[in-house]
């Protein structure tokens, strides 16, 4: 079912102030980090922040066909890649923040970490899945891929799963916030469900 709403009007200023927007997370946390105001675990706040904007912008991203299906705005869609590269930004972020701030690139250590902590696990086969989606969001390799390309980015559906695990697991004691995150990914993971039998019917 569509609701007809109004479409907003798109100008060629949106996109650049929605990618400007989009920086102001990392902006903060720069800046929180310059006024030394990011608490007694600096590297833990940058850590967990960047983690969860990486896992917001995977569920922005798989939100816009679900927004575009229920209100018809078509314009949307062009937001899309956009807000999937930046859950690949965040996630890298968080990685590297990991890798450098936390374990300083002692491999063995990561290594052993990645073994023994399933946290751990899940999170780095997430980012490994997100590098491909992040390597073919070109319009050339859109062209090359034709509908495997497609199949491909799909992978969007295992990694926010994977993402939302990953944050459970991290998590000690309170599970509001990946609550959260499960119901809005189960929500869009059920319109697309049955967006398809809807289809199939027709």
């Amino acid at each position: 079912m569509t609701i007809k709403i109004p479409e907003p009007f798109f100008s060629k200023g949106f996109k650049p102030l929605l990618f400007v927007l989009a920086l102001l997370p990392v902006a903060l946390l720069a800046y929180g980090a310059w006024a030394d105001s990011l608490g007694a675990n600096p590297i833990e706040t940058i850590t967990r922040d960047t983690g969860e904007w990486a896992l917001r912008f995977l569920l922005i991203t798989l939100s816009v066909s679900t927004l575009r299906r229920i209100v018809g705005w078509s314009q949307l869609i062009k937001l899309r890649r956009m807000l999937g590269l930046f859950a690949f930004f965040y996630a890298t972020l968080h990685l590297f923040t990991y890798l450098w701030l936390d374990q300083f690139f002692w491999w063995e250590e990561i290594l052993a970490d990645i073994i023994k902590r399933p946290f751990i696990t899940v999170g780095m086969l997430a980012f490994m899945l997100l590098i491909p989606l992040a390597v073919t969001s070109t319009n050339g390799m859109m062209r090359r891929l034709k509908k495997n390309w497609i199949k491909l980015h799909k992978l969007i559906y295992p990694i926010a799963s994977l993402g939302v695990l990953h944050f459970f697991w991290l998590v000690k004691a309170d599970y509001r916030e990946p609550i959260i995150y499960l119901i809005v990914l189960s929500l869009l993971f059920a319109e697309r469900i049955w967006h398809s039998l809807k289809t199939k019917r027709i």
